[in-house]
């Protein structure tokens, strides 16, 4: 046997992006479009079959990690997030992804780490690839968001190109904002979801 059996495997992908909240995605799209921007894939719904796991303490969300398992296409990927640092308007955290077989097996396999489904969000999303960027114009019961996935270099060209402003960027995920929501709106359910049908 080798001696290098205990090495530390591969080194972990980032994802590095940029979040904010859009005021118009119609004029966003136009702006996308007009620059020979390629629509990836059109405004599709991910309700019902996006989930964040936890133990019973949230101690993943309180330590800023995710585990997420979705349903995509036919396809489940399951996804790992780690502690996000944010500089200079960028969001960059460890990422880690993987499609599995079956989600009614991987979410077993979750329960028997002690993690169940702990939040469930949906979401209306259009993706768009620019200038070497992954563009995402998000519609969600929170709001309208655009999220820019790159290097760096790229996002700050896309954000020239789109008018954005990296002033307005937004260090939070998803989850996140919901739970900063819900302290100024308690009335709102557990769950990010519309509350009437779309």
């Amino acid at each position: 046997m080798s001696g290098e059996s205990g090495s530390a495997g591969p080194s972990p992908r980032e994802e590095i992006e940029v979040k904010l909240a859009a005021k118009d995605l119609g004029a966003l799209r136009e702006s996308l479009r007009s620059q020979g921007a390629r629509l990836l894939a059109g405004a599709h719904e991910e309700v019902n079959d996006l989930y964040d796991y936890d133990d019973a303490s949230r101690s993943l969300f309180a330590g800023g990690r995710t585990i997420r398992l979705r349903a995509a296409a036919g396809k489940f990927i399951l996804t790992y997030k780690g502690k996000a640092r944010f500089q200079n308007g960028v969001k960059t955290r460890e990422e880690r992804e993987v499609e599995v077989s079956d989600g009614v097996e991987t979410e077993g396999i979750l329960a028997g780490l002690g993690l169940s489904r702990r939040f469930r969000y949906e979401k209306r999303r259009e993706e768009w690839s620019f200038l070497d960027c992954a563009v995402a114009l998000d519609e969600t019961p929170i709001g309208d968001f655009v999220e820019v996935e790159g290097d760096p270099a790229s996002i700050r060209k896309v954000f020239v190109r789109l008018g954005l402003d990296f002033g307005e960027a937004i260090p939070y995920s998803y989850a996140e904002l919901y739970q900063r929501r819900r302290k100024e709106q308690p009335s709102l359910p557990p769950d990010m979801i519309w509350l009437e049908k779309r």
